[in-house]
């Protein structure tokens, strides 16, 4: 398995107001002793954004990029995505970074809420992303997926089947946002596997899952209260998930994402090391 790590992971996160953020030393120096040799590259700012800058500091903790989350307006038919998309393209081709994480992004600050969307946006949302898909196909890269996510225009079961039907750009299959939202991602697995072509590990909490659903938390509570539980843990079936891939012949990266909101700087090998060296421990026990 090709793992990386990412920064959320240590509540390193884009959303306002999320949380304390944790510096990027720490972060990075807690990575590297679990042995994780990538990351993906969190929010703007986590990361010097020049490529050659990056590629050095990442290099001096023995680490690469191989991907990144970013969150774009795609529904609005009177506004085109790849205005603000193609100086990102470049910069992800020229610092070598493999796969660009779309989410389709209401367009309001965080992931509590979120507007209905009608016909004329959802032909805008699936003919954008064929037209980026196309557009970085065709100067080499990078792979382009989309990331259903919570509090995003593609967040249900209806809406995951939607864009699977009605464009062909590959999914970044995240098991957690993905059963929070209402899929099963082994159905996924099982339905749509040649589609996946990058992957979120998240394990999760059901019963604070079916709160958010019902609208008893937001999105936001709920990441603080723990609905993301170390992978093994949790309600997810990450092990069938992770086989069913490798039957499927899925070759891309494992990406260990258990999103968390701190208040304070964890004490030394506490905190998000522990989880994560945990969702570590679990996968090579898969293997």
């Amino acid at each position: 398995m090709k793992i990386a790590g990412a920064p959320i992971s240590w509540g390193v996160c884009e959303v306002p107001g999320w949380g304390h953020q944790l510096g990027r030393d720490r972060v990075l120096a807690e990575m590297r002793d679990l042995g994780l040799t990538a990351t993906e590259l969190g929010p703007d700012g986590f990361l010097p954004p020049d490529p050659e800058e990056r590629r050095a500091l990442l290099g001096a903790y023995g680490m690469r990029a191989v991907g990144g989350f970013v969150p774009v307006v795609l529904h609005d038919p009177g506004r085109d995505p790849l205005v603000g998309l193609r100086p990102l393209l470049e910069s992800f081709r020229e610092g070598g970074i493999e796969v660009m994480v779309l989410a389709a992004a209401t367009g309001l600050d965080g992931y509590d809420e979120r507007p209905a969307l009608g016909p004329a946006g959802w032909e805008a949302l699936l003919g954008a992303l064929d037209r980026v898909l196309k557009e970085a196909a065709d100067a080499g890269g990078p792979l382009i997926t989309l990331h259903p996510h919570v509090g995003t225009m593609v967040e249900t079961r209806e809406e995951v089947r939607r864009v699977l039907d009605g464009c062909a750009v590959p999914l970044c299959l995240d098991t957690g946002h993905l059963l929070i939202g209402g899929t099963d991602p082994l159905d996924v697995v099982r339905e749509a596997p040649e589609r996946v072509a990058h992957v979120h590990l998240k394990d999760v909490d059901a019963g604070l899952a079916g709160q958010v659903g019902d609208g008893r938390l937001t999105y936001t509570e709920a990441v603080a209260k723990g609905i993301y539980r170390p992978l093994g843990t949790g309600d997810v079936d990450v092990a069938a998930v992770v086989r069913g891939l490798g039957m499927a012949g899925y070759d891309g990266w494992y990406v260990m994402e258990q999103d968390v909101v701190l208040d304070r700087d964890p004490e030394p090998g506490e905190g998000p090391i522990r989880d994560v060296r945990a969702g570590m421990d679990f996968l090579e026990g898969l293997t």
